[in-house]
């Protein structure tokens, strides 16, 4: 199960007098992703390199920013892919020390900076959620509303009318089983509506 983290982590590394500062943060697609890179760009002008990996939206993206190629985004990237995380940004910044690491080094010390900061990261299942909407006489209202929250929904909008309609949503897993049930406990009187227009 893909899994995403509460909150950004740093971890820092010095390798013969290199220093790497290495940050993993949750982040919901690329351009956060990229505005983010833009801001520790800003931020450390005296850095040699910022380099990044992205696991965001079904996109990843693996960014050497100058370093050899296939020496620090790739690593980076590889980190969060072996830990099947989705929504996360690894960035790391270098000060260069005036030592050549090499390119097995460099990879060395990225995945590493990478990976220490995960480690103290706090991670999360990735639930999806669905979103459903129906239409019930007002005399199912109560029932409506204590089914949506034993099932753990979150209730997002009532409207009063000629009925009452919901919209609501809920852990994916648990959607058809609720329909279904309602549908039972209701005789037929709860109207669906198509959601994908949402």
């Amino acid at each position: 199960m893909a899994q995403s983290i509460s909150c950004a982590v740093e971890s820092e590394l010095l390798i013969k007098k290199i220093r790497f500062i290495g940050c993993v943060q949750p982040v919901p697609d690329q351009a956060s992703a990229q505005a983010i890179v833009a801001r520790l760009k800003e931020r450390h002008t005296g850095a040699a390199h910022v380099c990044w990996a992205l696991m965001a939206g079904g996109h990843s993206a693996a960014v050497d920013d100058g370093e050899p190629s296939g020496t620090a985004g790739k690593p980076m990237l590889e980190v969060l892919r072996h830990q099947d995380l989705e929504g996360v940004l690894a960035t790391v910044v270098r000060y260069y020390g005036g030592i050549q690491l090499g390119a097995g080094g460099l990879v060395r010390a990225y995945t590493d900076c990478v990976a220490q900061a995960l480690k103290n990261a706090t991670k999360v299942p990735i639930v999806k959620v669905r979103t459903l909407c129906c239409a019930v006489p007002y005399a199912l209202e109560g029932l409506l509303r204590r089914e949506i929250e034993a099932a753990g929904g979150e209730l997002l909008g009532v409207q009063h009318g000629a009925e009452v309609e919901f919209t609501f949503s809920l852990a994916e897993t648990s959607a058809d089983a609720l329909v279904a049930h309602l549908n039972e406990a209701g005789q037929g009187r709860v109207a669906w509506q198509d959601t994908r227009a949402l």
